[in-house]
Formats: structure tokens, C-alpha cells, sequence
């Protein structure tokens, strides 16, 4: 996560904003300060504004919260998907020591596909209806590597096959709406990974499928990554996908960071009253049928007209106690911790309203 030691320095030049400086970035992924805002008739819509994270190779970080907290956004962003001339990005997005926001879009367009890669969140709308499953793969193949259309191919039907489709051979040369669900997201992730990427960002991508299906799926994530050691984005709204498989945790709302840390102390020791409300919400096995969730009151704010401060004080039971400003003044992340939480309420505090509040009905 965030405090990592960077002595060194590194000038990175801009176009729009000048020449940068700033420490030379440690991890594999360095993201700081990123900001992706869109104009539109009703006002500027703050998607994502101001995340900041690192990951390593062979960690998988976990970005979760409700829809419209910014997710996507941000992974896009990382990709550079975003339309230049329709969104307003900024920020630095390092990888392995080099600068995507301000490199060339061709530059970008090298990397994507063959160093960073994503599983998109709904494969049948992401691949392309018209052509076969293996052609789709092929090109993605021959985009990055200058071999024959029947090396390709071959490469095509080992990943199929590699992550569990049968009779990959023949299925190669099916279309997409011939898969089932399950099949057709093992299929987006054998395009993601044709060319080993070493970031890997996974997008919802148990989402309507099967309990049964989605244990597969992220098993199959799990595995792959052990086997190319890639870093790993599981972008969910899902506390469950994270739990099986993320390292660290970043919790989003209102386009913000509002906690983070490791998976052990965001599910154990969680302090931000927002990730109180995630938890409290999630199905659990080991209780009654009859055990009502918690949700959390309220609707996520707008992304045009976010509240003063504390974007999530509308919607927190434990807002302006003691005179704590969180109406007024917008809380920030503790530097340099192993767990960030950005929360007015004081940490002493914090810890004991969730030991005696929050923990036992968790």
C-alpha cells in the first residue's frame, strides 16, 4: 500500500500541465492523485477525484463499493480507455517506472493488451457478436506478436483450453452468443491473458453468473495469476469476491479513497463508517435465514453536487458528534499508514463504537 520508501526522482513532461517531479515510483503500479472528470450539461461530473494506491506483482488489490463510487472509472483510467477530448484526466499513473497519463496514446495502446489487460464486466457486450471467439483472440494475439495467423491460433485454442473451456478445438471457431455465461467469461479471460499481461484488472467479473460458476471463475483467476504472476485489480461491489481473493482492500465512495489497508484489517478491524454499512450489509452463511441485513440508509450521493465535507454524512449515524466538522471539511487519508482511513470521528473513538457497536452484530 501507500508509504513505501522513494528516495529517488524521476521528471515525467505534460502537455497540458508542464513538467512533473516527483519520487521515483517503487511498485509495480504506482497510482497518485488520479482525478478522471467529465463536463457535462448539468456540470462537471467528479467520477473519480484524487485515488491514490500502489500494487505489486503477484498481489491482487481489491476496489469495492456501490455502484457509481468510481470504480470503473478508475479502471478504465489506469488503461487509458477514456475518451481524451470527453474526459479530464490528471494525476500520475506509474507503471514499472513508466508514466501512462502523459505518454502518447499509441504508447498506451502498445501496453494495453500486452503488459496490462482487463476482463470486462459483461463478455457478451465486450466481444465482438460478428466474429468467432478464437478470431477475436487471434487478433488480439497478432496485435503484439508479428507469427503466422496458425501460430495464433494455436495460441487461441491452449488458453481455451488452459482455462477450462472443453473441446477447445472446435470451440475456437464458435461466436460468442454460442457460450454460455460462465464460458463466455472464461473466454474474456483467455483474451486478457493471450499475451501475458502483468496487470491484470478484473471488472465485476462474477456478475450474473451462478454461485457455482463464479467459485470457478475466481478459483481460475487465483490459479492464473500464481501461474504469470501478474498484479491483479478486482474491481466488485462483491465482499465476497474480495474476501476469497484480495490482498489489500481500497474502499471507494463518493469518487474518493475512504479506507484502506489489508484484507485481515478492513474485514477485522474496519473503521470508516461506510465500510461499517458494506459489511453489515453482506449475506453471511453462519447466520439464520431469519437474521435481517443492515442496509445502509440513504442513496449514493451525486457525482455533479456531491454534500459538503464528508461526502458520506448524509447517509453516517455517527456524523457531527462532538462537533467533529464532517459537514464542513472534507477528511483525508493518513499518510504513510498501513491502514487509511479517511474519517473525521477520532480513531480512539472510532475503534470503540465498532467493539461495542458495530462487532456484534457484524
Amino acid at each position: 500500500m501507500k508509504g513505501a520508501d522513494m528516495s529517488s526522482t524521476i521528471t515525467a513532461t505534460d502537455s497540458t500541465e508542464g513538467p512533473r517531479l516527483g519520487p521515483l515510483p517503487s511498485a509495480f503500479l504506482d497510482v497518485r492523485d488520479l482525478r478522471i472528470h467529465f463536463p457535462t450539461d448539468d456540470g462537471l461530473v467528479r467520477a473519480v477525484d484524487g485515488i491514490s494506491f500502489t500494487l505489486e506483482r503477484g498481489r491482487t488489490l481489491g476496489i469495492v463499493g456501490e455502484s457509481g463510487s468510481g470504480k470503473s472509472v478508475t479502471s478504465l483510467g489506469i488503461l487509458g480507455l477514456h475518451h481524451r477530448g470527453r474526459a479530464r484526466v490528471s494525476g500520475e499513473v506509474w507503471l514499472d517506472g513508466e508514466e501512462l497519463i502523459s505518454a502518447p496514446a499509441e504508447r498506451v495502446r502498445q501496453l494495453r493488451g500486452q503488459r496490462m489487460a482487463m476482463i470486462f464486466q459483461d463478455p457478451l457486450t465486450a466481444m465482438h457478436p460478428y466474429f468467432t471467439v478464437g478470431a477475436q483472440i487471434i487478433e488480439a494475439y497478432r496485435v503484439h506478436h508479428k507469427v503466422a495467423k496458425s501460430v495464433a491460433r494455436k495460441r487461441a485454442i491452449d488458453l481455451l483450453g488452459r482455462v477450462g473451456i472443453p473441446q477447445p478445438a472446435r470451440r475456437v471457431d464458435d461466436y460468442p452468443h454460442q457460450f454460455s455465461g460462465g464460458m463466455r467469461q472464461r473466454a474474456m479471460i483467455a483474451m486478457a491473458l493471450v499475451n501475458n499481461p502483468e496487470l491484470l484488472i478484473a471488472d465485476e467479473p462474477t456478475t450474473a453468473l451462478d454461485v457455482t460458476v463464479q467459485a470457478q471463475i475466481l478459483d481460475l483467476i487465483r490459479d492464473l495469476q500464481e501461474e504469470f504472476g501478474s498484479a491483479v485489480i478486482m474491481i466488485t461491489h462483491d465482499l465476497g469476491v474480495v474476501a476469497e481473493l484480495a490482498d489489500d482492500i481500497l474502499v471507494m465512495y463518493g469518487g474518493k479513497c475512504v479506507e484502506e489497508g489489508t484484507a485481515q484489517t478492513i474485514f477485522r478491524r474496519p473503521e470508516h463508517p461506510y465500510a461499517w454499512g458494506l459489511l453489515g450489509s453482506m449475506p453471511r452463511v453462519d447466520r439464520s435465514v431469519r437474521d435481517r441485513l443492515i442496509p445502509i440508509k440513504g442513496s449514493p450521493p451525486s457525482l455533479i453536487n456531491l454534500p459538503g465535507g464528508c461526502a458520506f454524512h448524509p447517509r453516517c449515524p455517527y456524523q457531527g458528534r462532538n462537533g467533529i466538522p464532517c459537514r464542513t471539511e472534507v477528511p483525508t487519508l493518513a499518510e504513510g499508514s498501513d491502514h487509511g482511513v479517511a474519517c473525521h470521528i477520532p480513531p480512539s473513538d472510532r475503534r470503540r463504537i465498532f467493539a461495542e457497536d458495530i462487532a456484534p452484530a457484524l
